[in-house]
């Protein structure tokens, strides 16, 4: 979600800043600003909408200073507007924070009765008060810092300048990441490491409920009780090279590009070319062992845990329930002691699937995440990971990240059968030479999309859309739906093709275009069932299938897109490449903000 950016030491502090800003685009943000001292006064620039915009101001009024605070900000208390943009600051405490302060309002009512005047409607200036407040106290600055941050109730990441420190930045971390950098003379804090990657490589993490204080020669990190903590400098793998669009008009349509590449990357991690195998990297307990396993996950990686229980079941006949984290955390299910927690998300920060790790923790789960940044904190709480190879992801609708994840979840699947021994060499044999396909067979699909953008002309006229699918195709029938409406607002539906009779076919009509998803396996006769009600009822059908699918389908489809025959085990993985691409056209035949949609943001690091 929001983004934050400190530095310390380093000459012109503002370009390095608006620099480390510009890296945080992709969490999604509707303002941005930054904060320098300058000969023992807080400067600011502030600005709703791009990060373009804030940079253009800070060329026209340029800031000095040597140390600093950045913030792109997703509005969550006060719309986005310049005086509820971040720092916030009364003129001897500045403040930038990411997450939700839960009791704000009963400090700032404390605070306004003592004389503090607010000026914004964000609950983050209720820190740039209290501070001040302590300060006023007679504490020092830390010891000011430390007391605001004991009355705070919610998830948070703070950074915090003081004007009469500027030989110090206090980072502090209750729930969203922190990250600390280290360099030569000059120090760091940040939302990731991507933001640091330019500046150093050499990272730490804060723990939960841990501050920092920085300086330009160090960091001294103490826990929630003020104790001094050591916590591990690291050398980031993250690269320092600013991610660009290149050829392509939107991150989003490079990176759809990109996924043969980070198919073929993920897939190499666990696959044994000596063997012609999948091998998991060695985790500390046996999947012969797990007699369940709890999935849960959020949005498109909840779609893609819903296809990874169509494989386990069918290949290791292993139960799985699949779970909506943020509904997760309120049950409290009973877990069985021998069963799998399996977590997925790309950011490996998300604050509703982290709750549920550590909830399945005290249950004694043996915990597999499959994340795609292994220094998050999903997976420094796991007991093992399987990575997603598919870089940074810039834009916010996630596709080679999705890919990705059922590319490792289809390799779990695999190994799990061979480890229960529900599969015999054949067939993991088979499994294996599907899953070394992908990457090719997908690099087919996207030679399609000329056709696909034709067929996204018509359906850009639709208010609204359903999408059908049987079996493993019913998840990709949801994220088509997702991604159809999350970048190009048109209200789009994903059903189970069983259910139509149950009450979407109510909705069709002339005007309600459907998008049926079925391949020709041994579902397609009840798929074709389905499209011959929709046809009889006036409705226009896009069917997504294969070169005989569409055959047997003969004309009843007003649009056909032919993917390659592959084996149905991998089908899933291929039939999301043609709904990304329906949906990227869609979108951008609209006009729409294709890599930065409205109100949506990249990582929900905050309930």
């Amino acid at each position: 979600m929001c983004g934050i950016v400190g530095v310390i030491g380093r000459a012109n502090a503002a370009e390095c800043l608006v620099d480390g800003l510009k890296r945080l685009e992709y969490r999604g943000y509707d303002s941005a600003g930054i904060a320098t001292l300058v000969n023992g006064q807080i400067e600011r620039r502030r600005a709703p909408g791009k990060i373009a915009n804030l940079a253009a101001k800070v060329q026209a009024e340029p800031i000095g200073g040597t140390v600093g605070i950045g913030h792109t900000r997703w509005a969550t208390h006060g719309v986005p507007t310049e005086s509820n943009a971040h720092p916030h600051s009364n003129g001897r405490v500045a403040v930038v924070h990411n997450g939700i302060i839960e009791n704000f309002q009963e400090l700032r009512s404390e605070l306004e009765r003592k004389g503090h005047t607010f000026s914004s409607d964000t609950d983050t200036e209720v820190v740039v008060h209290l501070v001040t407040e302590y300060l006023d106290q007679g504490f020092k600055a830390e010891e000011a810092v430390f007391q605001a941050l004991r009355r705070l109730d919610g998830a948070f990441a703070l950074a915090i300048m003081i004007a009469a420190r500027p030989d110090m930045l206090v980072g502090a971390r209750k729930g969203p990441p922190m990250a600390v950098g280290y360099g030569k003379g000059e120090m760091y804090i940040g939302s990731d490491a991507l933001a640091l990657a330019p500046m150093t490589n050499r990272i730490s993490y804060l723990e939960d409920g841990d501050w920092v204080i920085i300086t330009p020669e160090g960091a001294v990190v103490r826990n929630q009780t003020g104790q001094q903590v050591e916590r591990k400098i690291i050398k980031s793998s993250v690269t320092g090279a600013l991610a660009g669009k290149g050829e392509y008009r939107h991150f989003m349509l490079k990176e759809i590009y990109e996924q043969p590449q980070a198919l073929g990357d993920t897939l190499r991690t666990h696959y044994n070319p000596a063997a012609q195998s999948i091998t998991l990297a060695e985790m500390p307990f046996d999947l012969k062992d797990i007699d369940r396993v709890t999935a849960v996950a959020c949005g498109t990686a909840y779609y893609a845990c819903l296809v990874a229980k169509y494989w386990i079941e069918m290949i290791a006949k292993v139960p799985v329930d699949v779970d909506v984290g943020s509904e997760f955390r309120y049950r409290e299910p009973p877990l069985s002691k021998k069963g799998l927690g399996l977590f997925v998300s790309q950011s490996g920060e998300t604050a509703d699937t982290l709750v549920p790790l550590r909830y399945c923790k005290t249950q004694g789960q043996r915990i597999l995440s499959v994340v795609n940044v292994p220094e998050s904190t999903i997976a420094r709480e796991s007991d093992a990971i399987l990575p997603t190879l598919a870089g940074p992801e810039i834009g916010v609708a996630s596709t080679k990240a999705f890919t990705t994840q059922l590319m490792a979840l289809a390799c779990l699947a695999i190994s799990f059968g061979k480890a229960r021994g529900t599969i015999d060499s054949a067939a993991e044999a088979r499994l294996s030479s599907a899953l070394l396909t992908v990457p090719s067979r997908v690099a087919d699909v996207l030679h399609l999309d000329a056709s696909i953008r034709l067929i996204a002309e018509e359906l850009a006229e639709a208010r609204d859309v359903l999408y059908l699918g049987r079996g493993s195709s019913y998840p990709i029938a949801l994220e088509g739906a997702l991604k159809l409406k999350e970048i190009s607002y048109i209200h789009a539906e994903g059903y189970a093709a069983g259910e139509l009779k149950h009450g979407p076919i109510a909705l069709i009509d002339e005007k309600v275009p459907v998008v049926v998803i079925a391949p020709s396996d041994f579902l397609f006769d009840k798929s074709l069932s389905n499209i011959e009600q929709v046809i009889a009822r006036g409705g226009r059908v896009i069917l997504i299938s294969d070169e005989q699918g569409i055959k047997r389908a003969g004309r009843l489809a007003s649009h056909s897109i032919c993917m390659p025959t592959v084996d149905p085990f991998v089908v899933p993985i291929i039939a999301t490449i043609p709904v990304q691409l329906l949906a990227y056209h869609t979108a951008v035949l609209r006009g729409t903000d294709v890599d930065q949609p409205r109100n949506l943001a990249k990582s929900v690091t905050v309930e």
